[in-house]
């Protein structure tokens, strides 16, 4: 018996690999969001940023161009991430990449950290990701079942397995969000739907400006002192090029750490 090996070369990488594409990314006003939608942009998407700092929003849809909307969106909210979803889909077509990136990181030793810090972070890194993933897979699903490239992304942490003092309900809530995208995959991929689980190390963002206790402050200033974050267009570098693949390859579990984070 004889087998063929294809030896043919790969296209030459399109210069709009995602154009045709429409993005939304949550948390877009700043940090990863907001770099993750510059480099989807740039890849030809037409994208919609979710946050709740209209200005910021604004700001940046303004810098992108016409092919980019604003809209005011709090992930603690069911009904404004299902405004959200028909807005998209009015003003910019089905959408079919999706971005759970809103985040909340508050540093504190569990036993002195006040209940309600606890609570929003489970409110905004999980609850937050499941209001999502329920507002817009439908559309994601659909597109899968036409034969397009449909991708849900969702921004984890190194946290999701390693621990670090003050840090222990954030790492928790990013282990349920790493657990929810690998469950997610197993149920979805049959149906075409890419699930990506991110989690990147130490990043330059607004992430840390929660975290005011001086313990976990303390240790966070040393990490980047030592380490030295990644910016998060490099972050956002590595997103836009594992959505961009052909939609019968699937890079599902990214991790990105600065070169130099152990």
């Amino acid at each position: 018996m004889s087998t063929t090996t294809d030896t043919s070369p790969l296209a030459a990488p399109a210069a709009h690999p995602l154009e045709g594409r429409v993005a939304v990314v949550t948390g877009a006003s700043s940090g990863i969001g907001a770099a993750t939608a510059r480099a989807l942009a740039a890849g030809g998407a037409r994208v919609a940023l979710l946050a709740r700092r209209r200005d910021r929003l604004d700001a940046l849809a303004g810098e992108l161009g016409e092919d980019v909307i604003a809209i005011t969106a709090d992930v603690q909210r069911d009904s404004d991430l299902a405004a959200a979803a028909e807005a998209v889909g009015a003003r910019l077509g089905r959408p079919d990449l999706v971005v759970a990136n809103a985040g909340v990181m508050i540093g504190q030793r569990f036993a002195t950290q006040p209940a309600a810090d606890q609570d929003r972070m489970v409110d905004v890194n999980v609850t937050g990701v499941l209001r999502t993933v329920r507002a817009f897979l439908p559309a994601l699903r659909e597109a899968a079942a036409d034969g397009a490239a449909a991708d849900l992304v969702t921004i984890s942490s190194i946290g999701a397995h390693r621990r670090f003092p003050g840090y222990a309900v954030y790492c928790a809530t990013k282990a349920a969000v790493t657990a929810l995208a690998q469950g997610l995959r197993i149920e979805l991929a049959a149906e075409g739907v890419r699930v990506t689980a991110v989690e990147p190390g130490l990043v330059e963002s607004e992430l840390g400006d929660h975290v005011t206790d001086p313990e976990a402050a303390a240790g966070l200033a040393h990490m980047k002192a030592t380490v030295g974050p990644m910016r998060a267009e490099e972050l956002a570098d590595a997103i836009a090029y594992a959505v961009s693949r052909p939609a019968g390859v699937h890079l599902h579990h990214l991790v990105a750490i600065p070169t130099r984070q152990d």
